[in-house]
């Protein structure tokens, strides 16, 4: 399809004129789906580790077959060199499009230049790709609002607009090298800050850096070793009220920890724990009263506009989007679309994840 690049000129002019209007499975974890006659589209996921990424692999594939394209999916397995050897892999095979979930989102400038002279148009998938001026487009969520989300529910919960107070809270964030983390620490530290200048939200263990709190690849034992540093260091004779978790399966090492430590009787109830996600293993966490609150993304949705994106891109046409220029990825700002995130806990998990559709009664039991 030579015309893809061209095709892409003329919707990016198109944006232009609006802003200014406006003012399947082998070894390397590789799979192939068959559609009609639309085109193959190369999938390129981090890892099977996590229980979202495989929805969210599954979910691109089916919408794009729906679609009437074929697919090769990959994962990347946590090794950015792997991901960037499949993708170039993906592009020697001739892949009409390219969806990509960055493992090190400042890892793909070279093999995005070999997908470029190809004319093959990149969709940035759920984590924004840094440091290249070729990625077409961007597609995620609002990963601000992720972090605001997680911060209102630790303000209310706590009782911090009343005056109540102090607390110690213990802060985490994702990994060093995914774009997200910022947004999401961020997003809650627009929250939070008020009340740790004021000292009714105390860090007790002093580690609040970004370098001093991110969880490489997200890993759940990771989180885990460092809270159980953090509860031997800082919490001796105090205990812990809240902890920022960014994500599900960073809260599970959290809870792992905490519980090794004697939180979760009457005398030492565990401290309110926020996530992200949704994923299976969190929900009954919270139904069973133990993490706290998690941060539900709809990768249904997010799928969804993902394989929209590119059936518009290989058809001339200017994708649907809602975020022109927020998103500077070091190289050029990336238009987008953000979908909106939704808190959940006890209260509400039937109605928005079992009436939604996302989990049925019977999975949560």
């Amino acid at each position: 399809m030579h015309t893809r690049r061209a095709a892409l000129s003329t919707i990016a002019g198109a944006v232009s004129l609006a802003l200014t209007l406006s003012a399947c499975g082998q070894d390397d974890g590789g799979a192939s789906a068959d559609g009609s006659e639309g085109g193959t589209i190369g999938v390129a996921m981090p890892t099977r580790a996590s229980e979202r990424w495989l929805t969210d692999g599954k979910s691109v594939v089916d919408d794009l077959a729906a679609k009437g394209y074929k697919t090769t999916l990959v994962y990347g397995d946590d090794d950015p060199k792997r991901q960037v050897a499949q993708i170039e892999k993906l592009i020697e095979q001739g892949v009409d499009a390219l969806i990509i979930a960055a493992i090190d989102n400042k890892s793909m400038d070279n093999v995005l230049k070999k997908a470029a002279d190809a004319e093959i148009p990149v969709i940035s998938y759920d984590r924004l790709i840094l440091d290249t001026k070729n990625v077409d487009y961007y597609v995620s969520f609002d990963n601000e609002q992720v972090g605001r989300l997680q911060a209102r529910y630790i303000i209310d919960e706590l009782g911090l607009e009343d005056g109540k107070g102090p607390f110690n809270i213990e802060l985490f964030a994702g990994s060093p090298d995914d774009n997200n983390t910022r947004y999401f620490y961020d997003g809650a530290m627009h929250l939070l800050k008020p009340y740790l200048e004021t000292k009714q939200l105390v860090v007790r263990s002093g580690e609040t850096d970004m370098d001093q709190i991110t969880t490489l690849r997200w890993d759940g034992p990771t989180a885990q070793k460092r809270m159980n540093s953090v509860l031997t260091k800082a919490y001796r004779s105090a205990t812990v009220d809240a902890v920022l978790s960014p994500y599900d399966g960073i809260s599970i090492g959290v809870l792992n920890s905490l519980k090794a430590h004697g939180y979760g009787s009457a005398d030492k109830p565990l401290p309110i724990i926020t996530g992200q996600d949704a994923e299976l293993a969190s929900v009954k966490s919270i139904i069973a009263d133990e993490q706290s609150q998690t941060v539900y993304k709809d990768l249904r949705l997010l799928a969804e506009m993902a394989a929209n994106m590119v059936d518009d891109v290989l058809n001339g046409k200017t994708p649907n989007l809602n975020s022109r220029r927020a998103y500077n990825n070091g190289s050029k700002p990336v238009p987008a679309y953000l979908l909106q995130p939704t808190s959940v806990d006890k209260s509400n998990y039937k109605d928005v994840l079992v009436a939604g559709g996302y989990y049925t009664a019977a999975e949560l039991k």
